[in-house]
């Protein structure tokens, strides 16, 4: 009989996606819930992301819960992969006639578990990063618990895809002040786990909450929002 702790060997990818399927959800639903009471005007709000209104970046958001990969593979070729046309074409097709279709629409999807081929830590990404991207030009105060956004920072610091976060941050050290968060090496960079992540997917008005020698660094690899 042996003595000691073994420690369990890490979670397999598909365990690590099914786990995250559930803070997808919540964050849906904490943001529908968030922009049940708007009137017509803020749903022309101009968001974070350069020329689209809260409204358009929450159909951009029910787009991403409504296609598979096959669906999104025959968008990206009728739009003769021009990724920016593909995202303005499936935003129209889900922004509806009314604000209150767009919500209706975007709730539907809320639970959904159809992705475009990308992981699902992407999809969790964009519901904490849009959701931003809409909130924050509202006013809106959202409180995500901090496992999420530490899963989510953690994800945006190793990867490229879909946003170029893992670049915008090489050579920078980054600590968060409210989490376990901390990534790479080089001049410091110290802030809350949320606006650390919205810092890294290009969101520069977050750097104006960060502190440390790397902040100008930061800022100036900053990047206009893109959906």
């Amino acid at each position: 009989m042996t003595t000691g702790h073994h420690s369990a060997p890490p979670p397999r990818a598909p365990e690590r996606a099914a786990s995250l399927w559930p803070l997808v959800h919540a964050e849906r639903a904490a943001l529908a819930d968030d922009l049940a009471g708007l009137n017509d005007q803020e749903w022309q709000t101009q968001s974070l992301c350069t020329g689209l209104t809260v409204r358009e970046v929450l159909a951009h958001i029910t787009a991403s819960a409504s296609l598979n990969p096959l669906q999104w593979m025959a968008g990206v070729i009728r739009c003769r992969f021009d990724f920016d046309r593909q995202v303005a074409m499936r935003l129209a097709e889900q922004l509806g006639a009314t604000p209150a279709e767009t919500l209706a629409r975007f709730r539907h999807v809320a639970s959904s578990r159809t992705k475009p081929p990308v992981p699902v830590a992407a999809l969790l990404g964009e519901a904490i990063v849009h959701g931003e991207d809409i909130r924050r030009p509202l006013g809106i105060r959202h409180a995500y618990p901090i496992t999420t956004l530490t899963r989510t920072a953690e994800y945006y610091g190793s990867s490229d895809l879909v946003v170029p976060a893992k670049g915008r941050v090489t050579g920078l050290r980054l600590v968060a002040t409210d989490g376990p968060f901390t990534a790479g090496s080089g001049p410091l960079v110290t802030g809350s786990t949320l606006a650390l992540m919205m810092a890294m997917t290009g969101r520069g008005a977050y750097c104006d909450e960060l502190s440390g020698d790397g902040v100008a660094i930061l800022r100036n690899r900053s990047a206009p929002a893109q959906p």
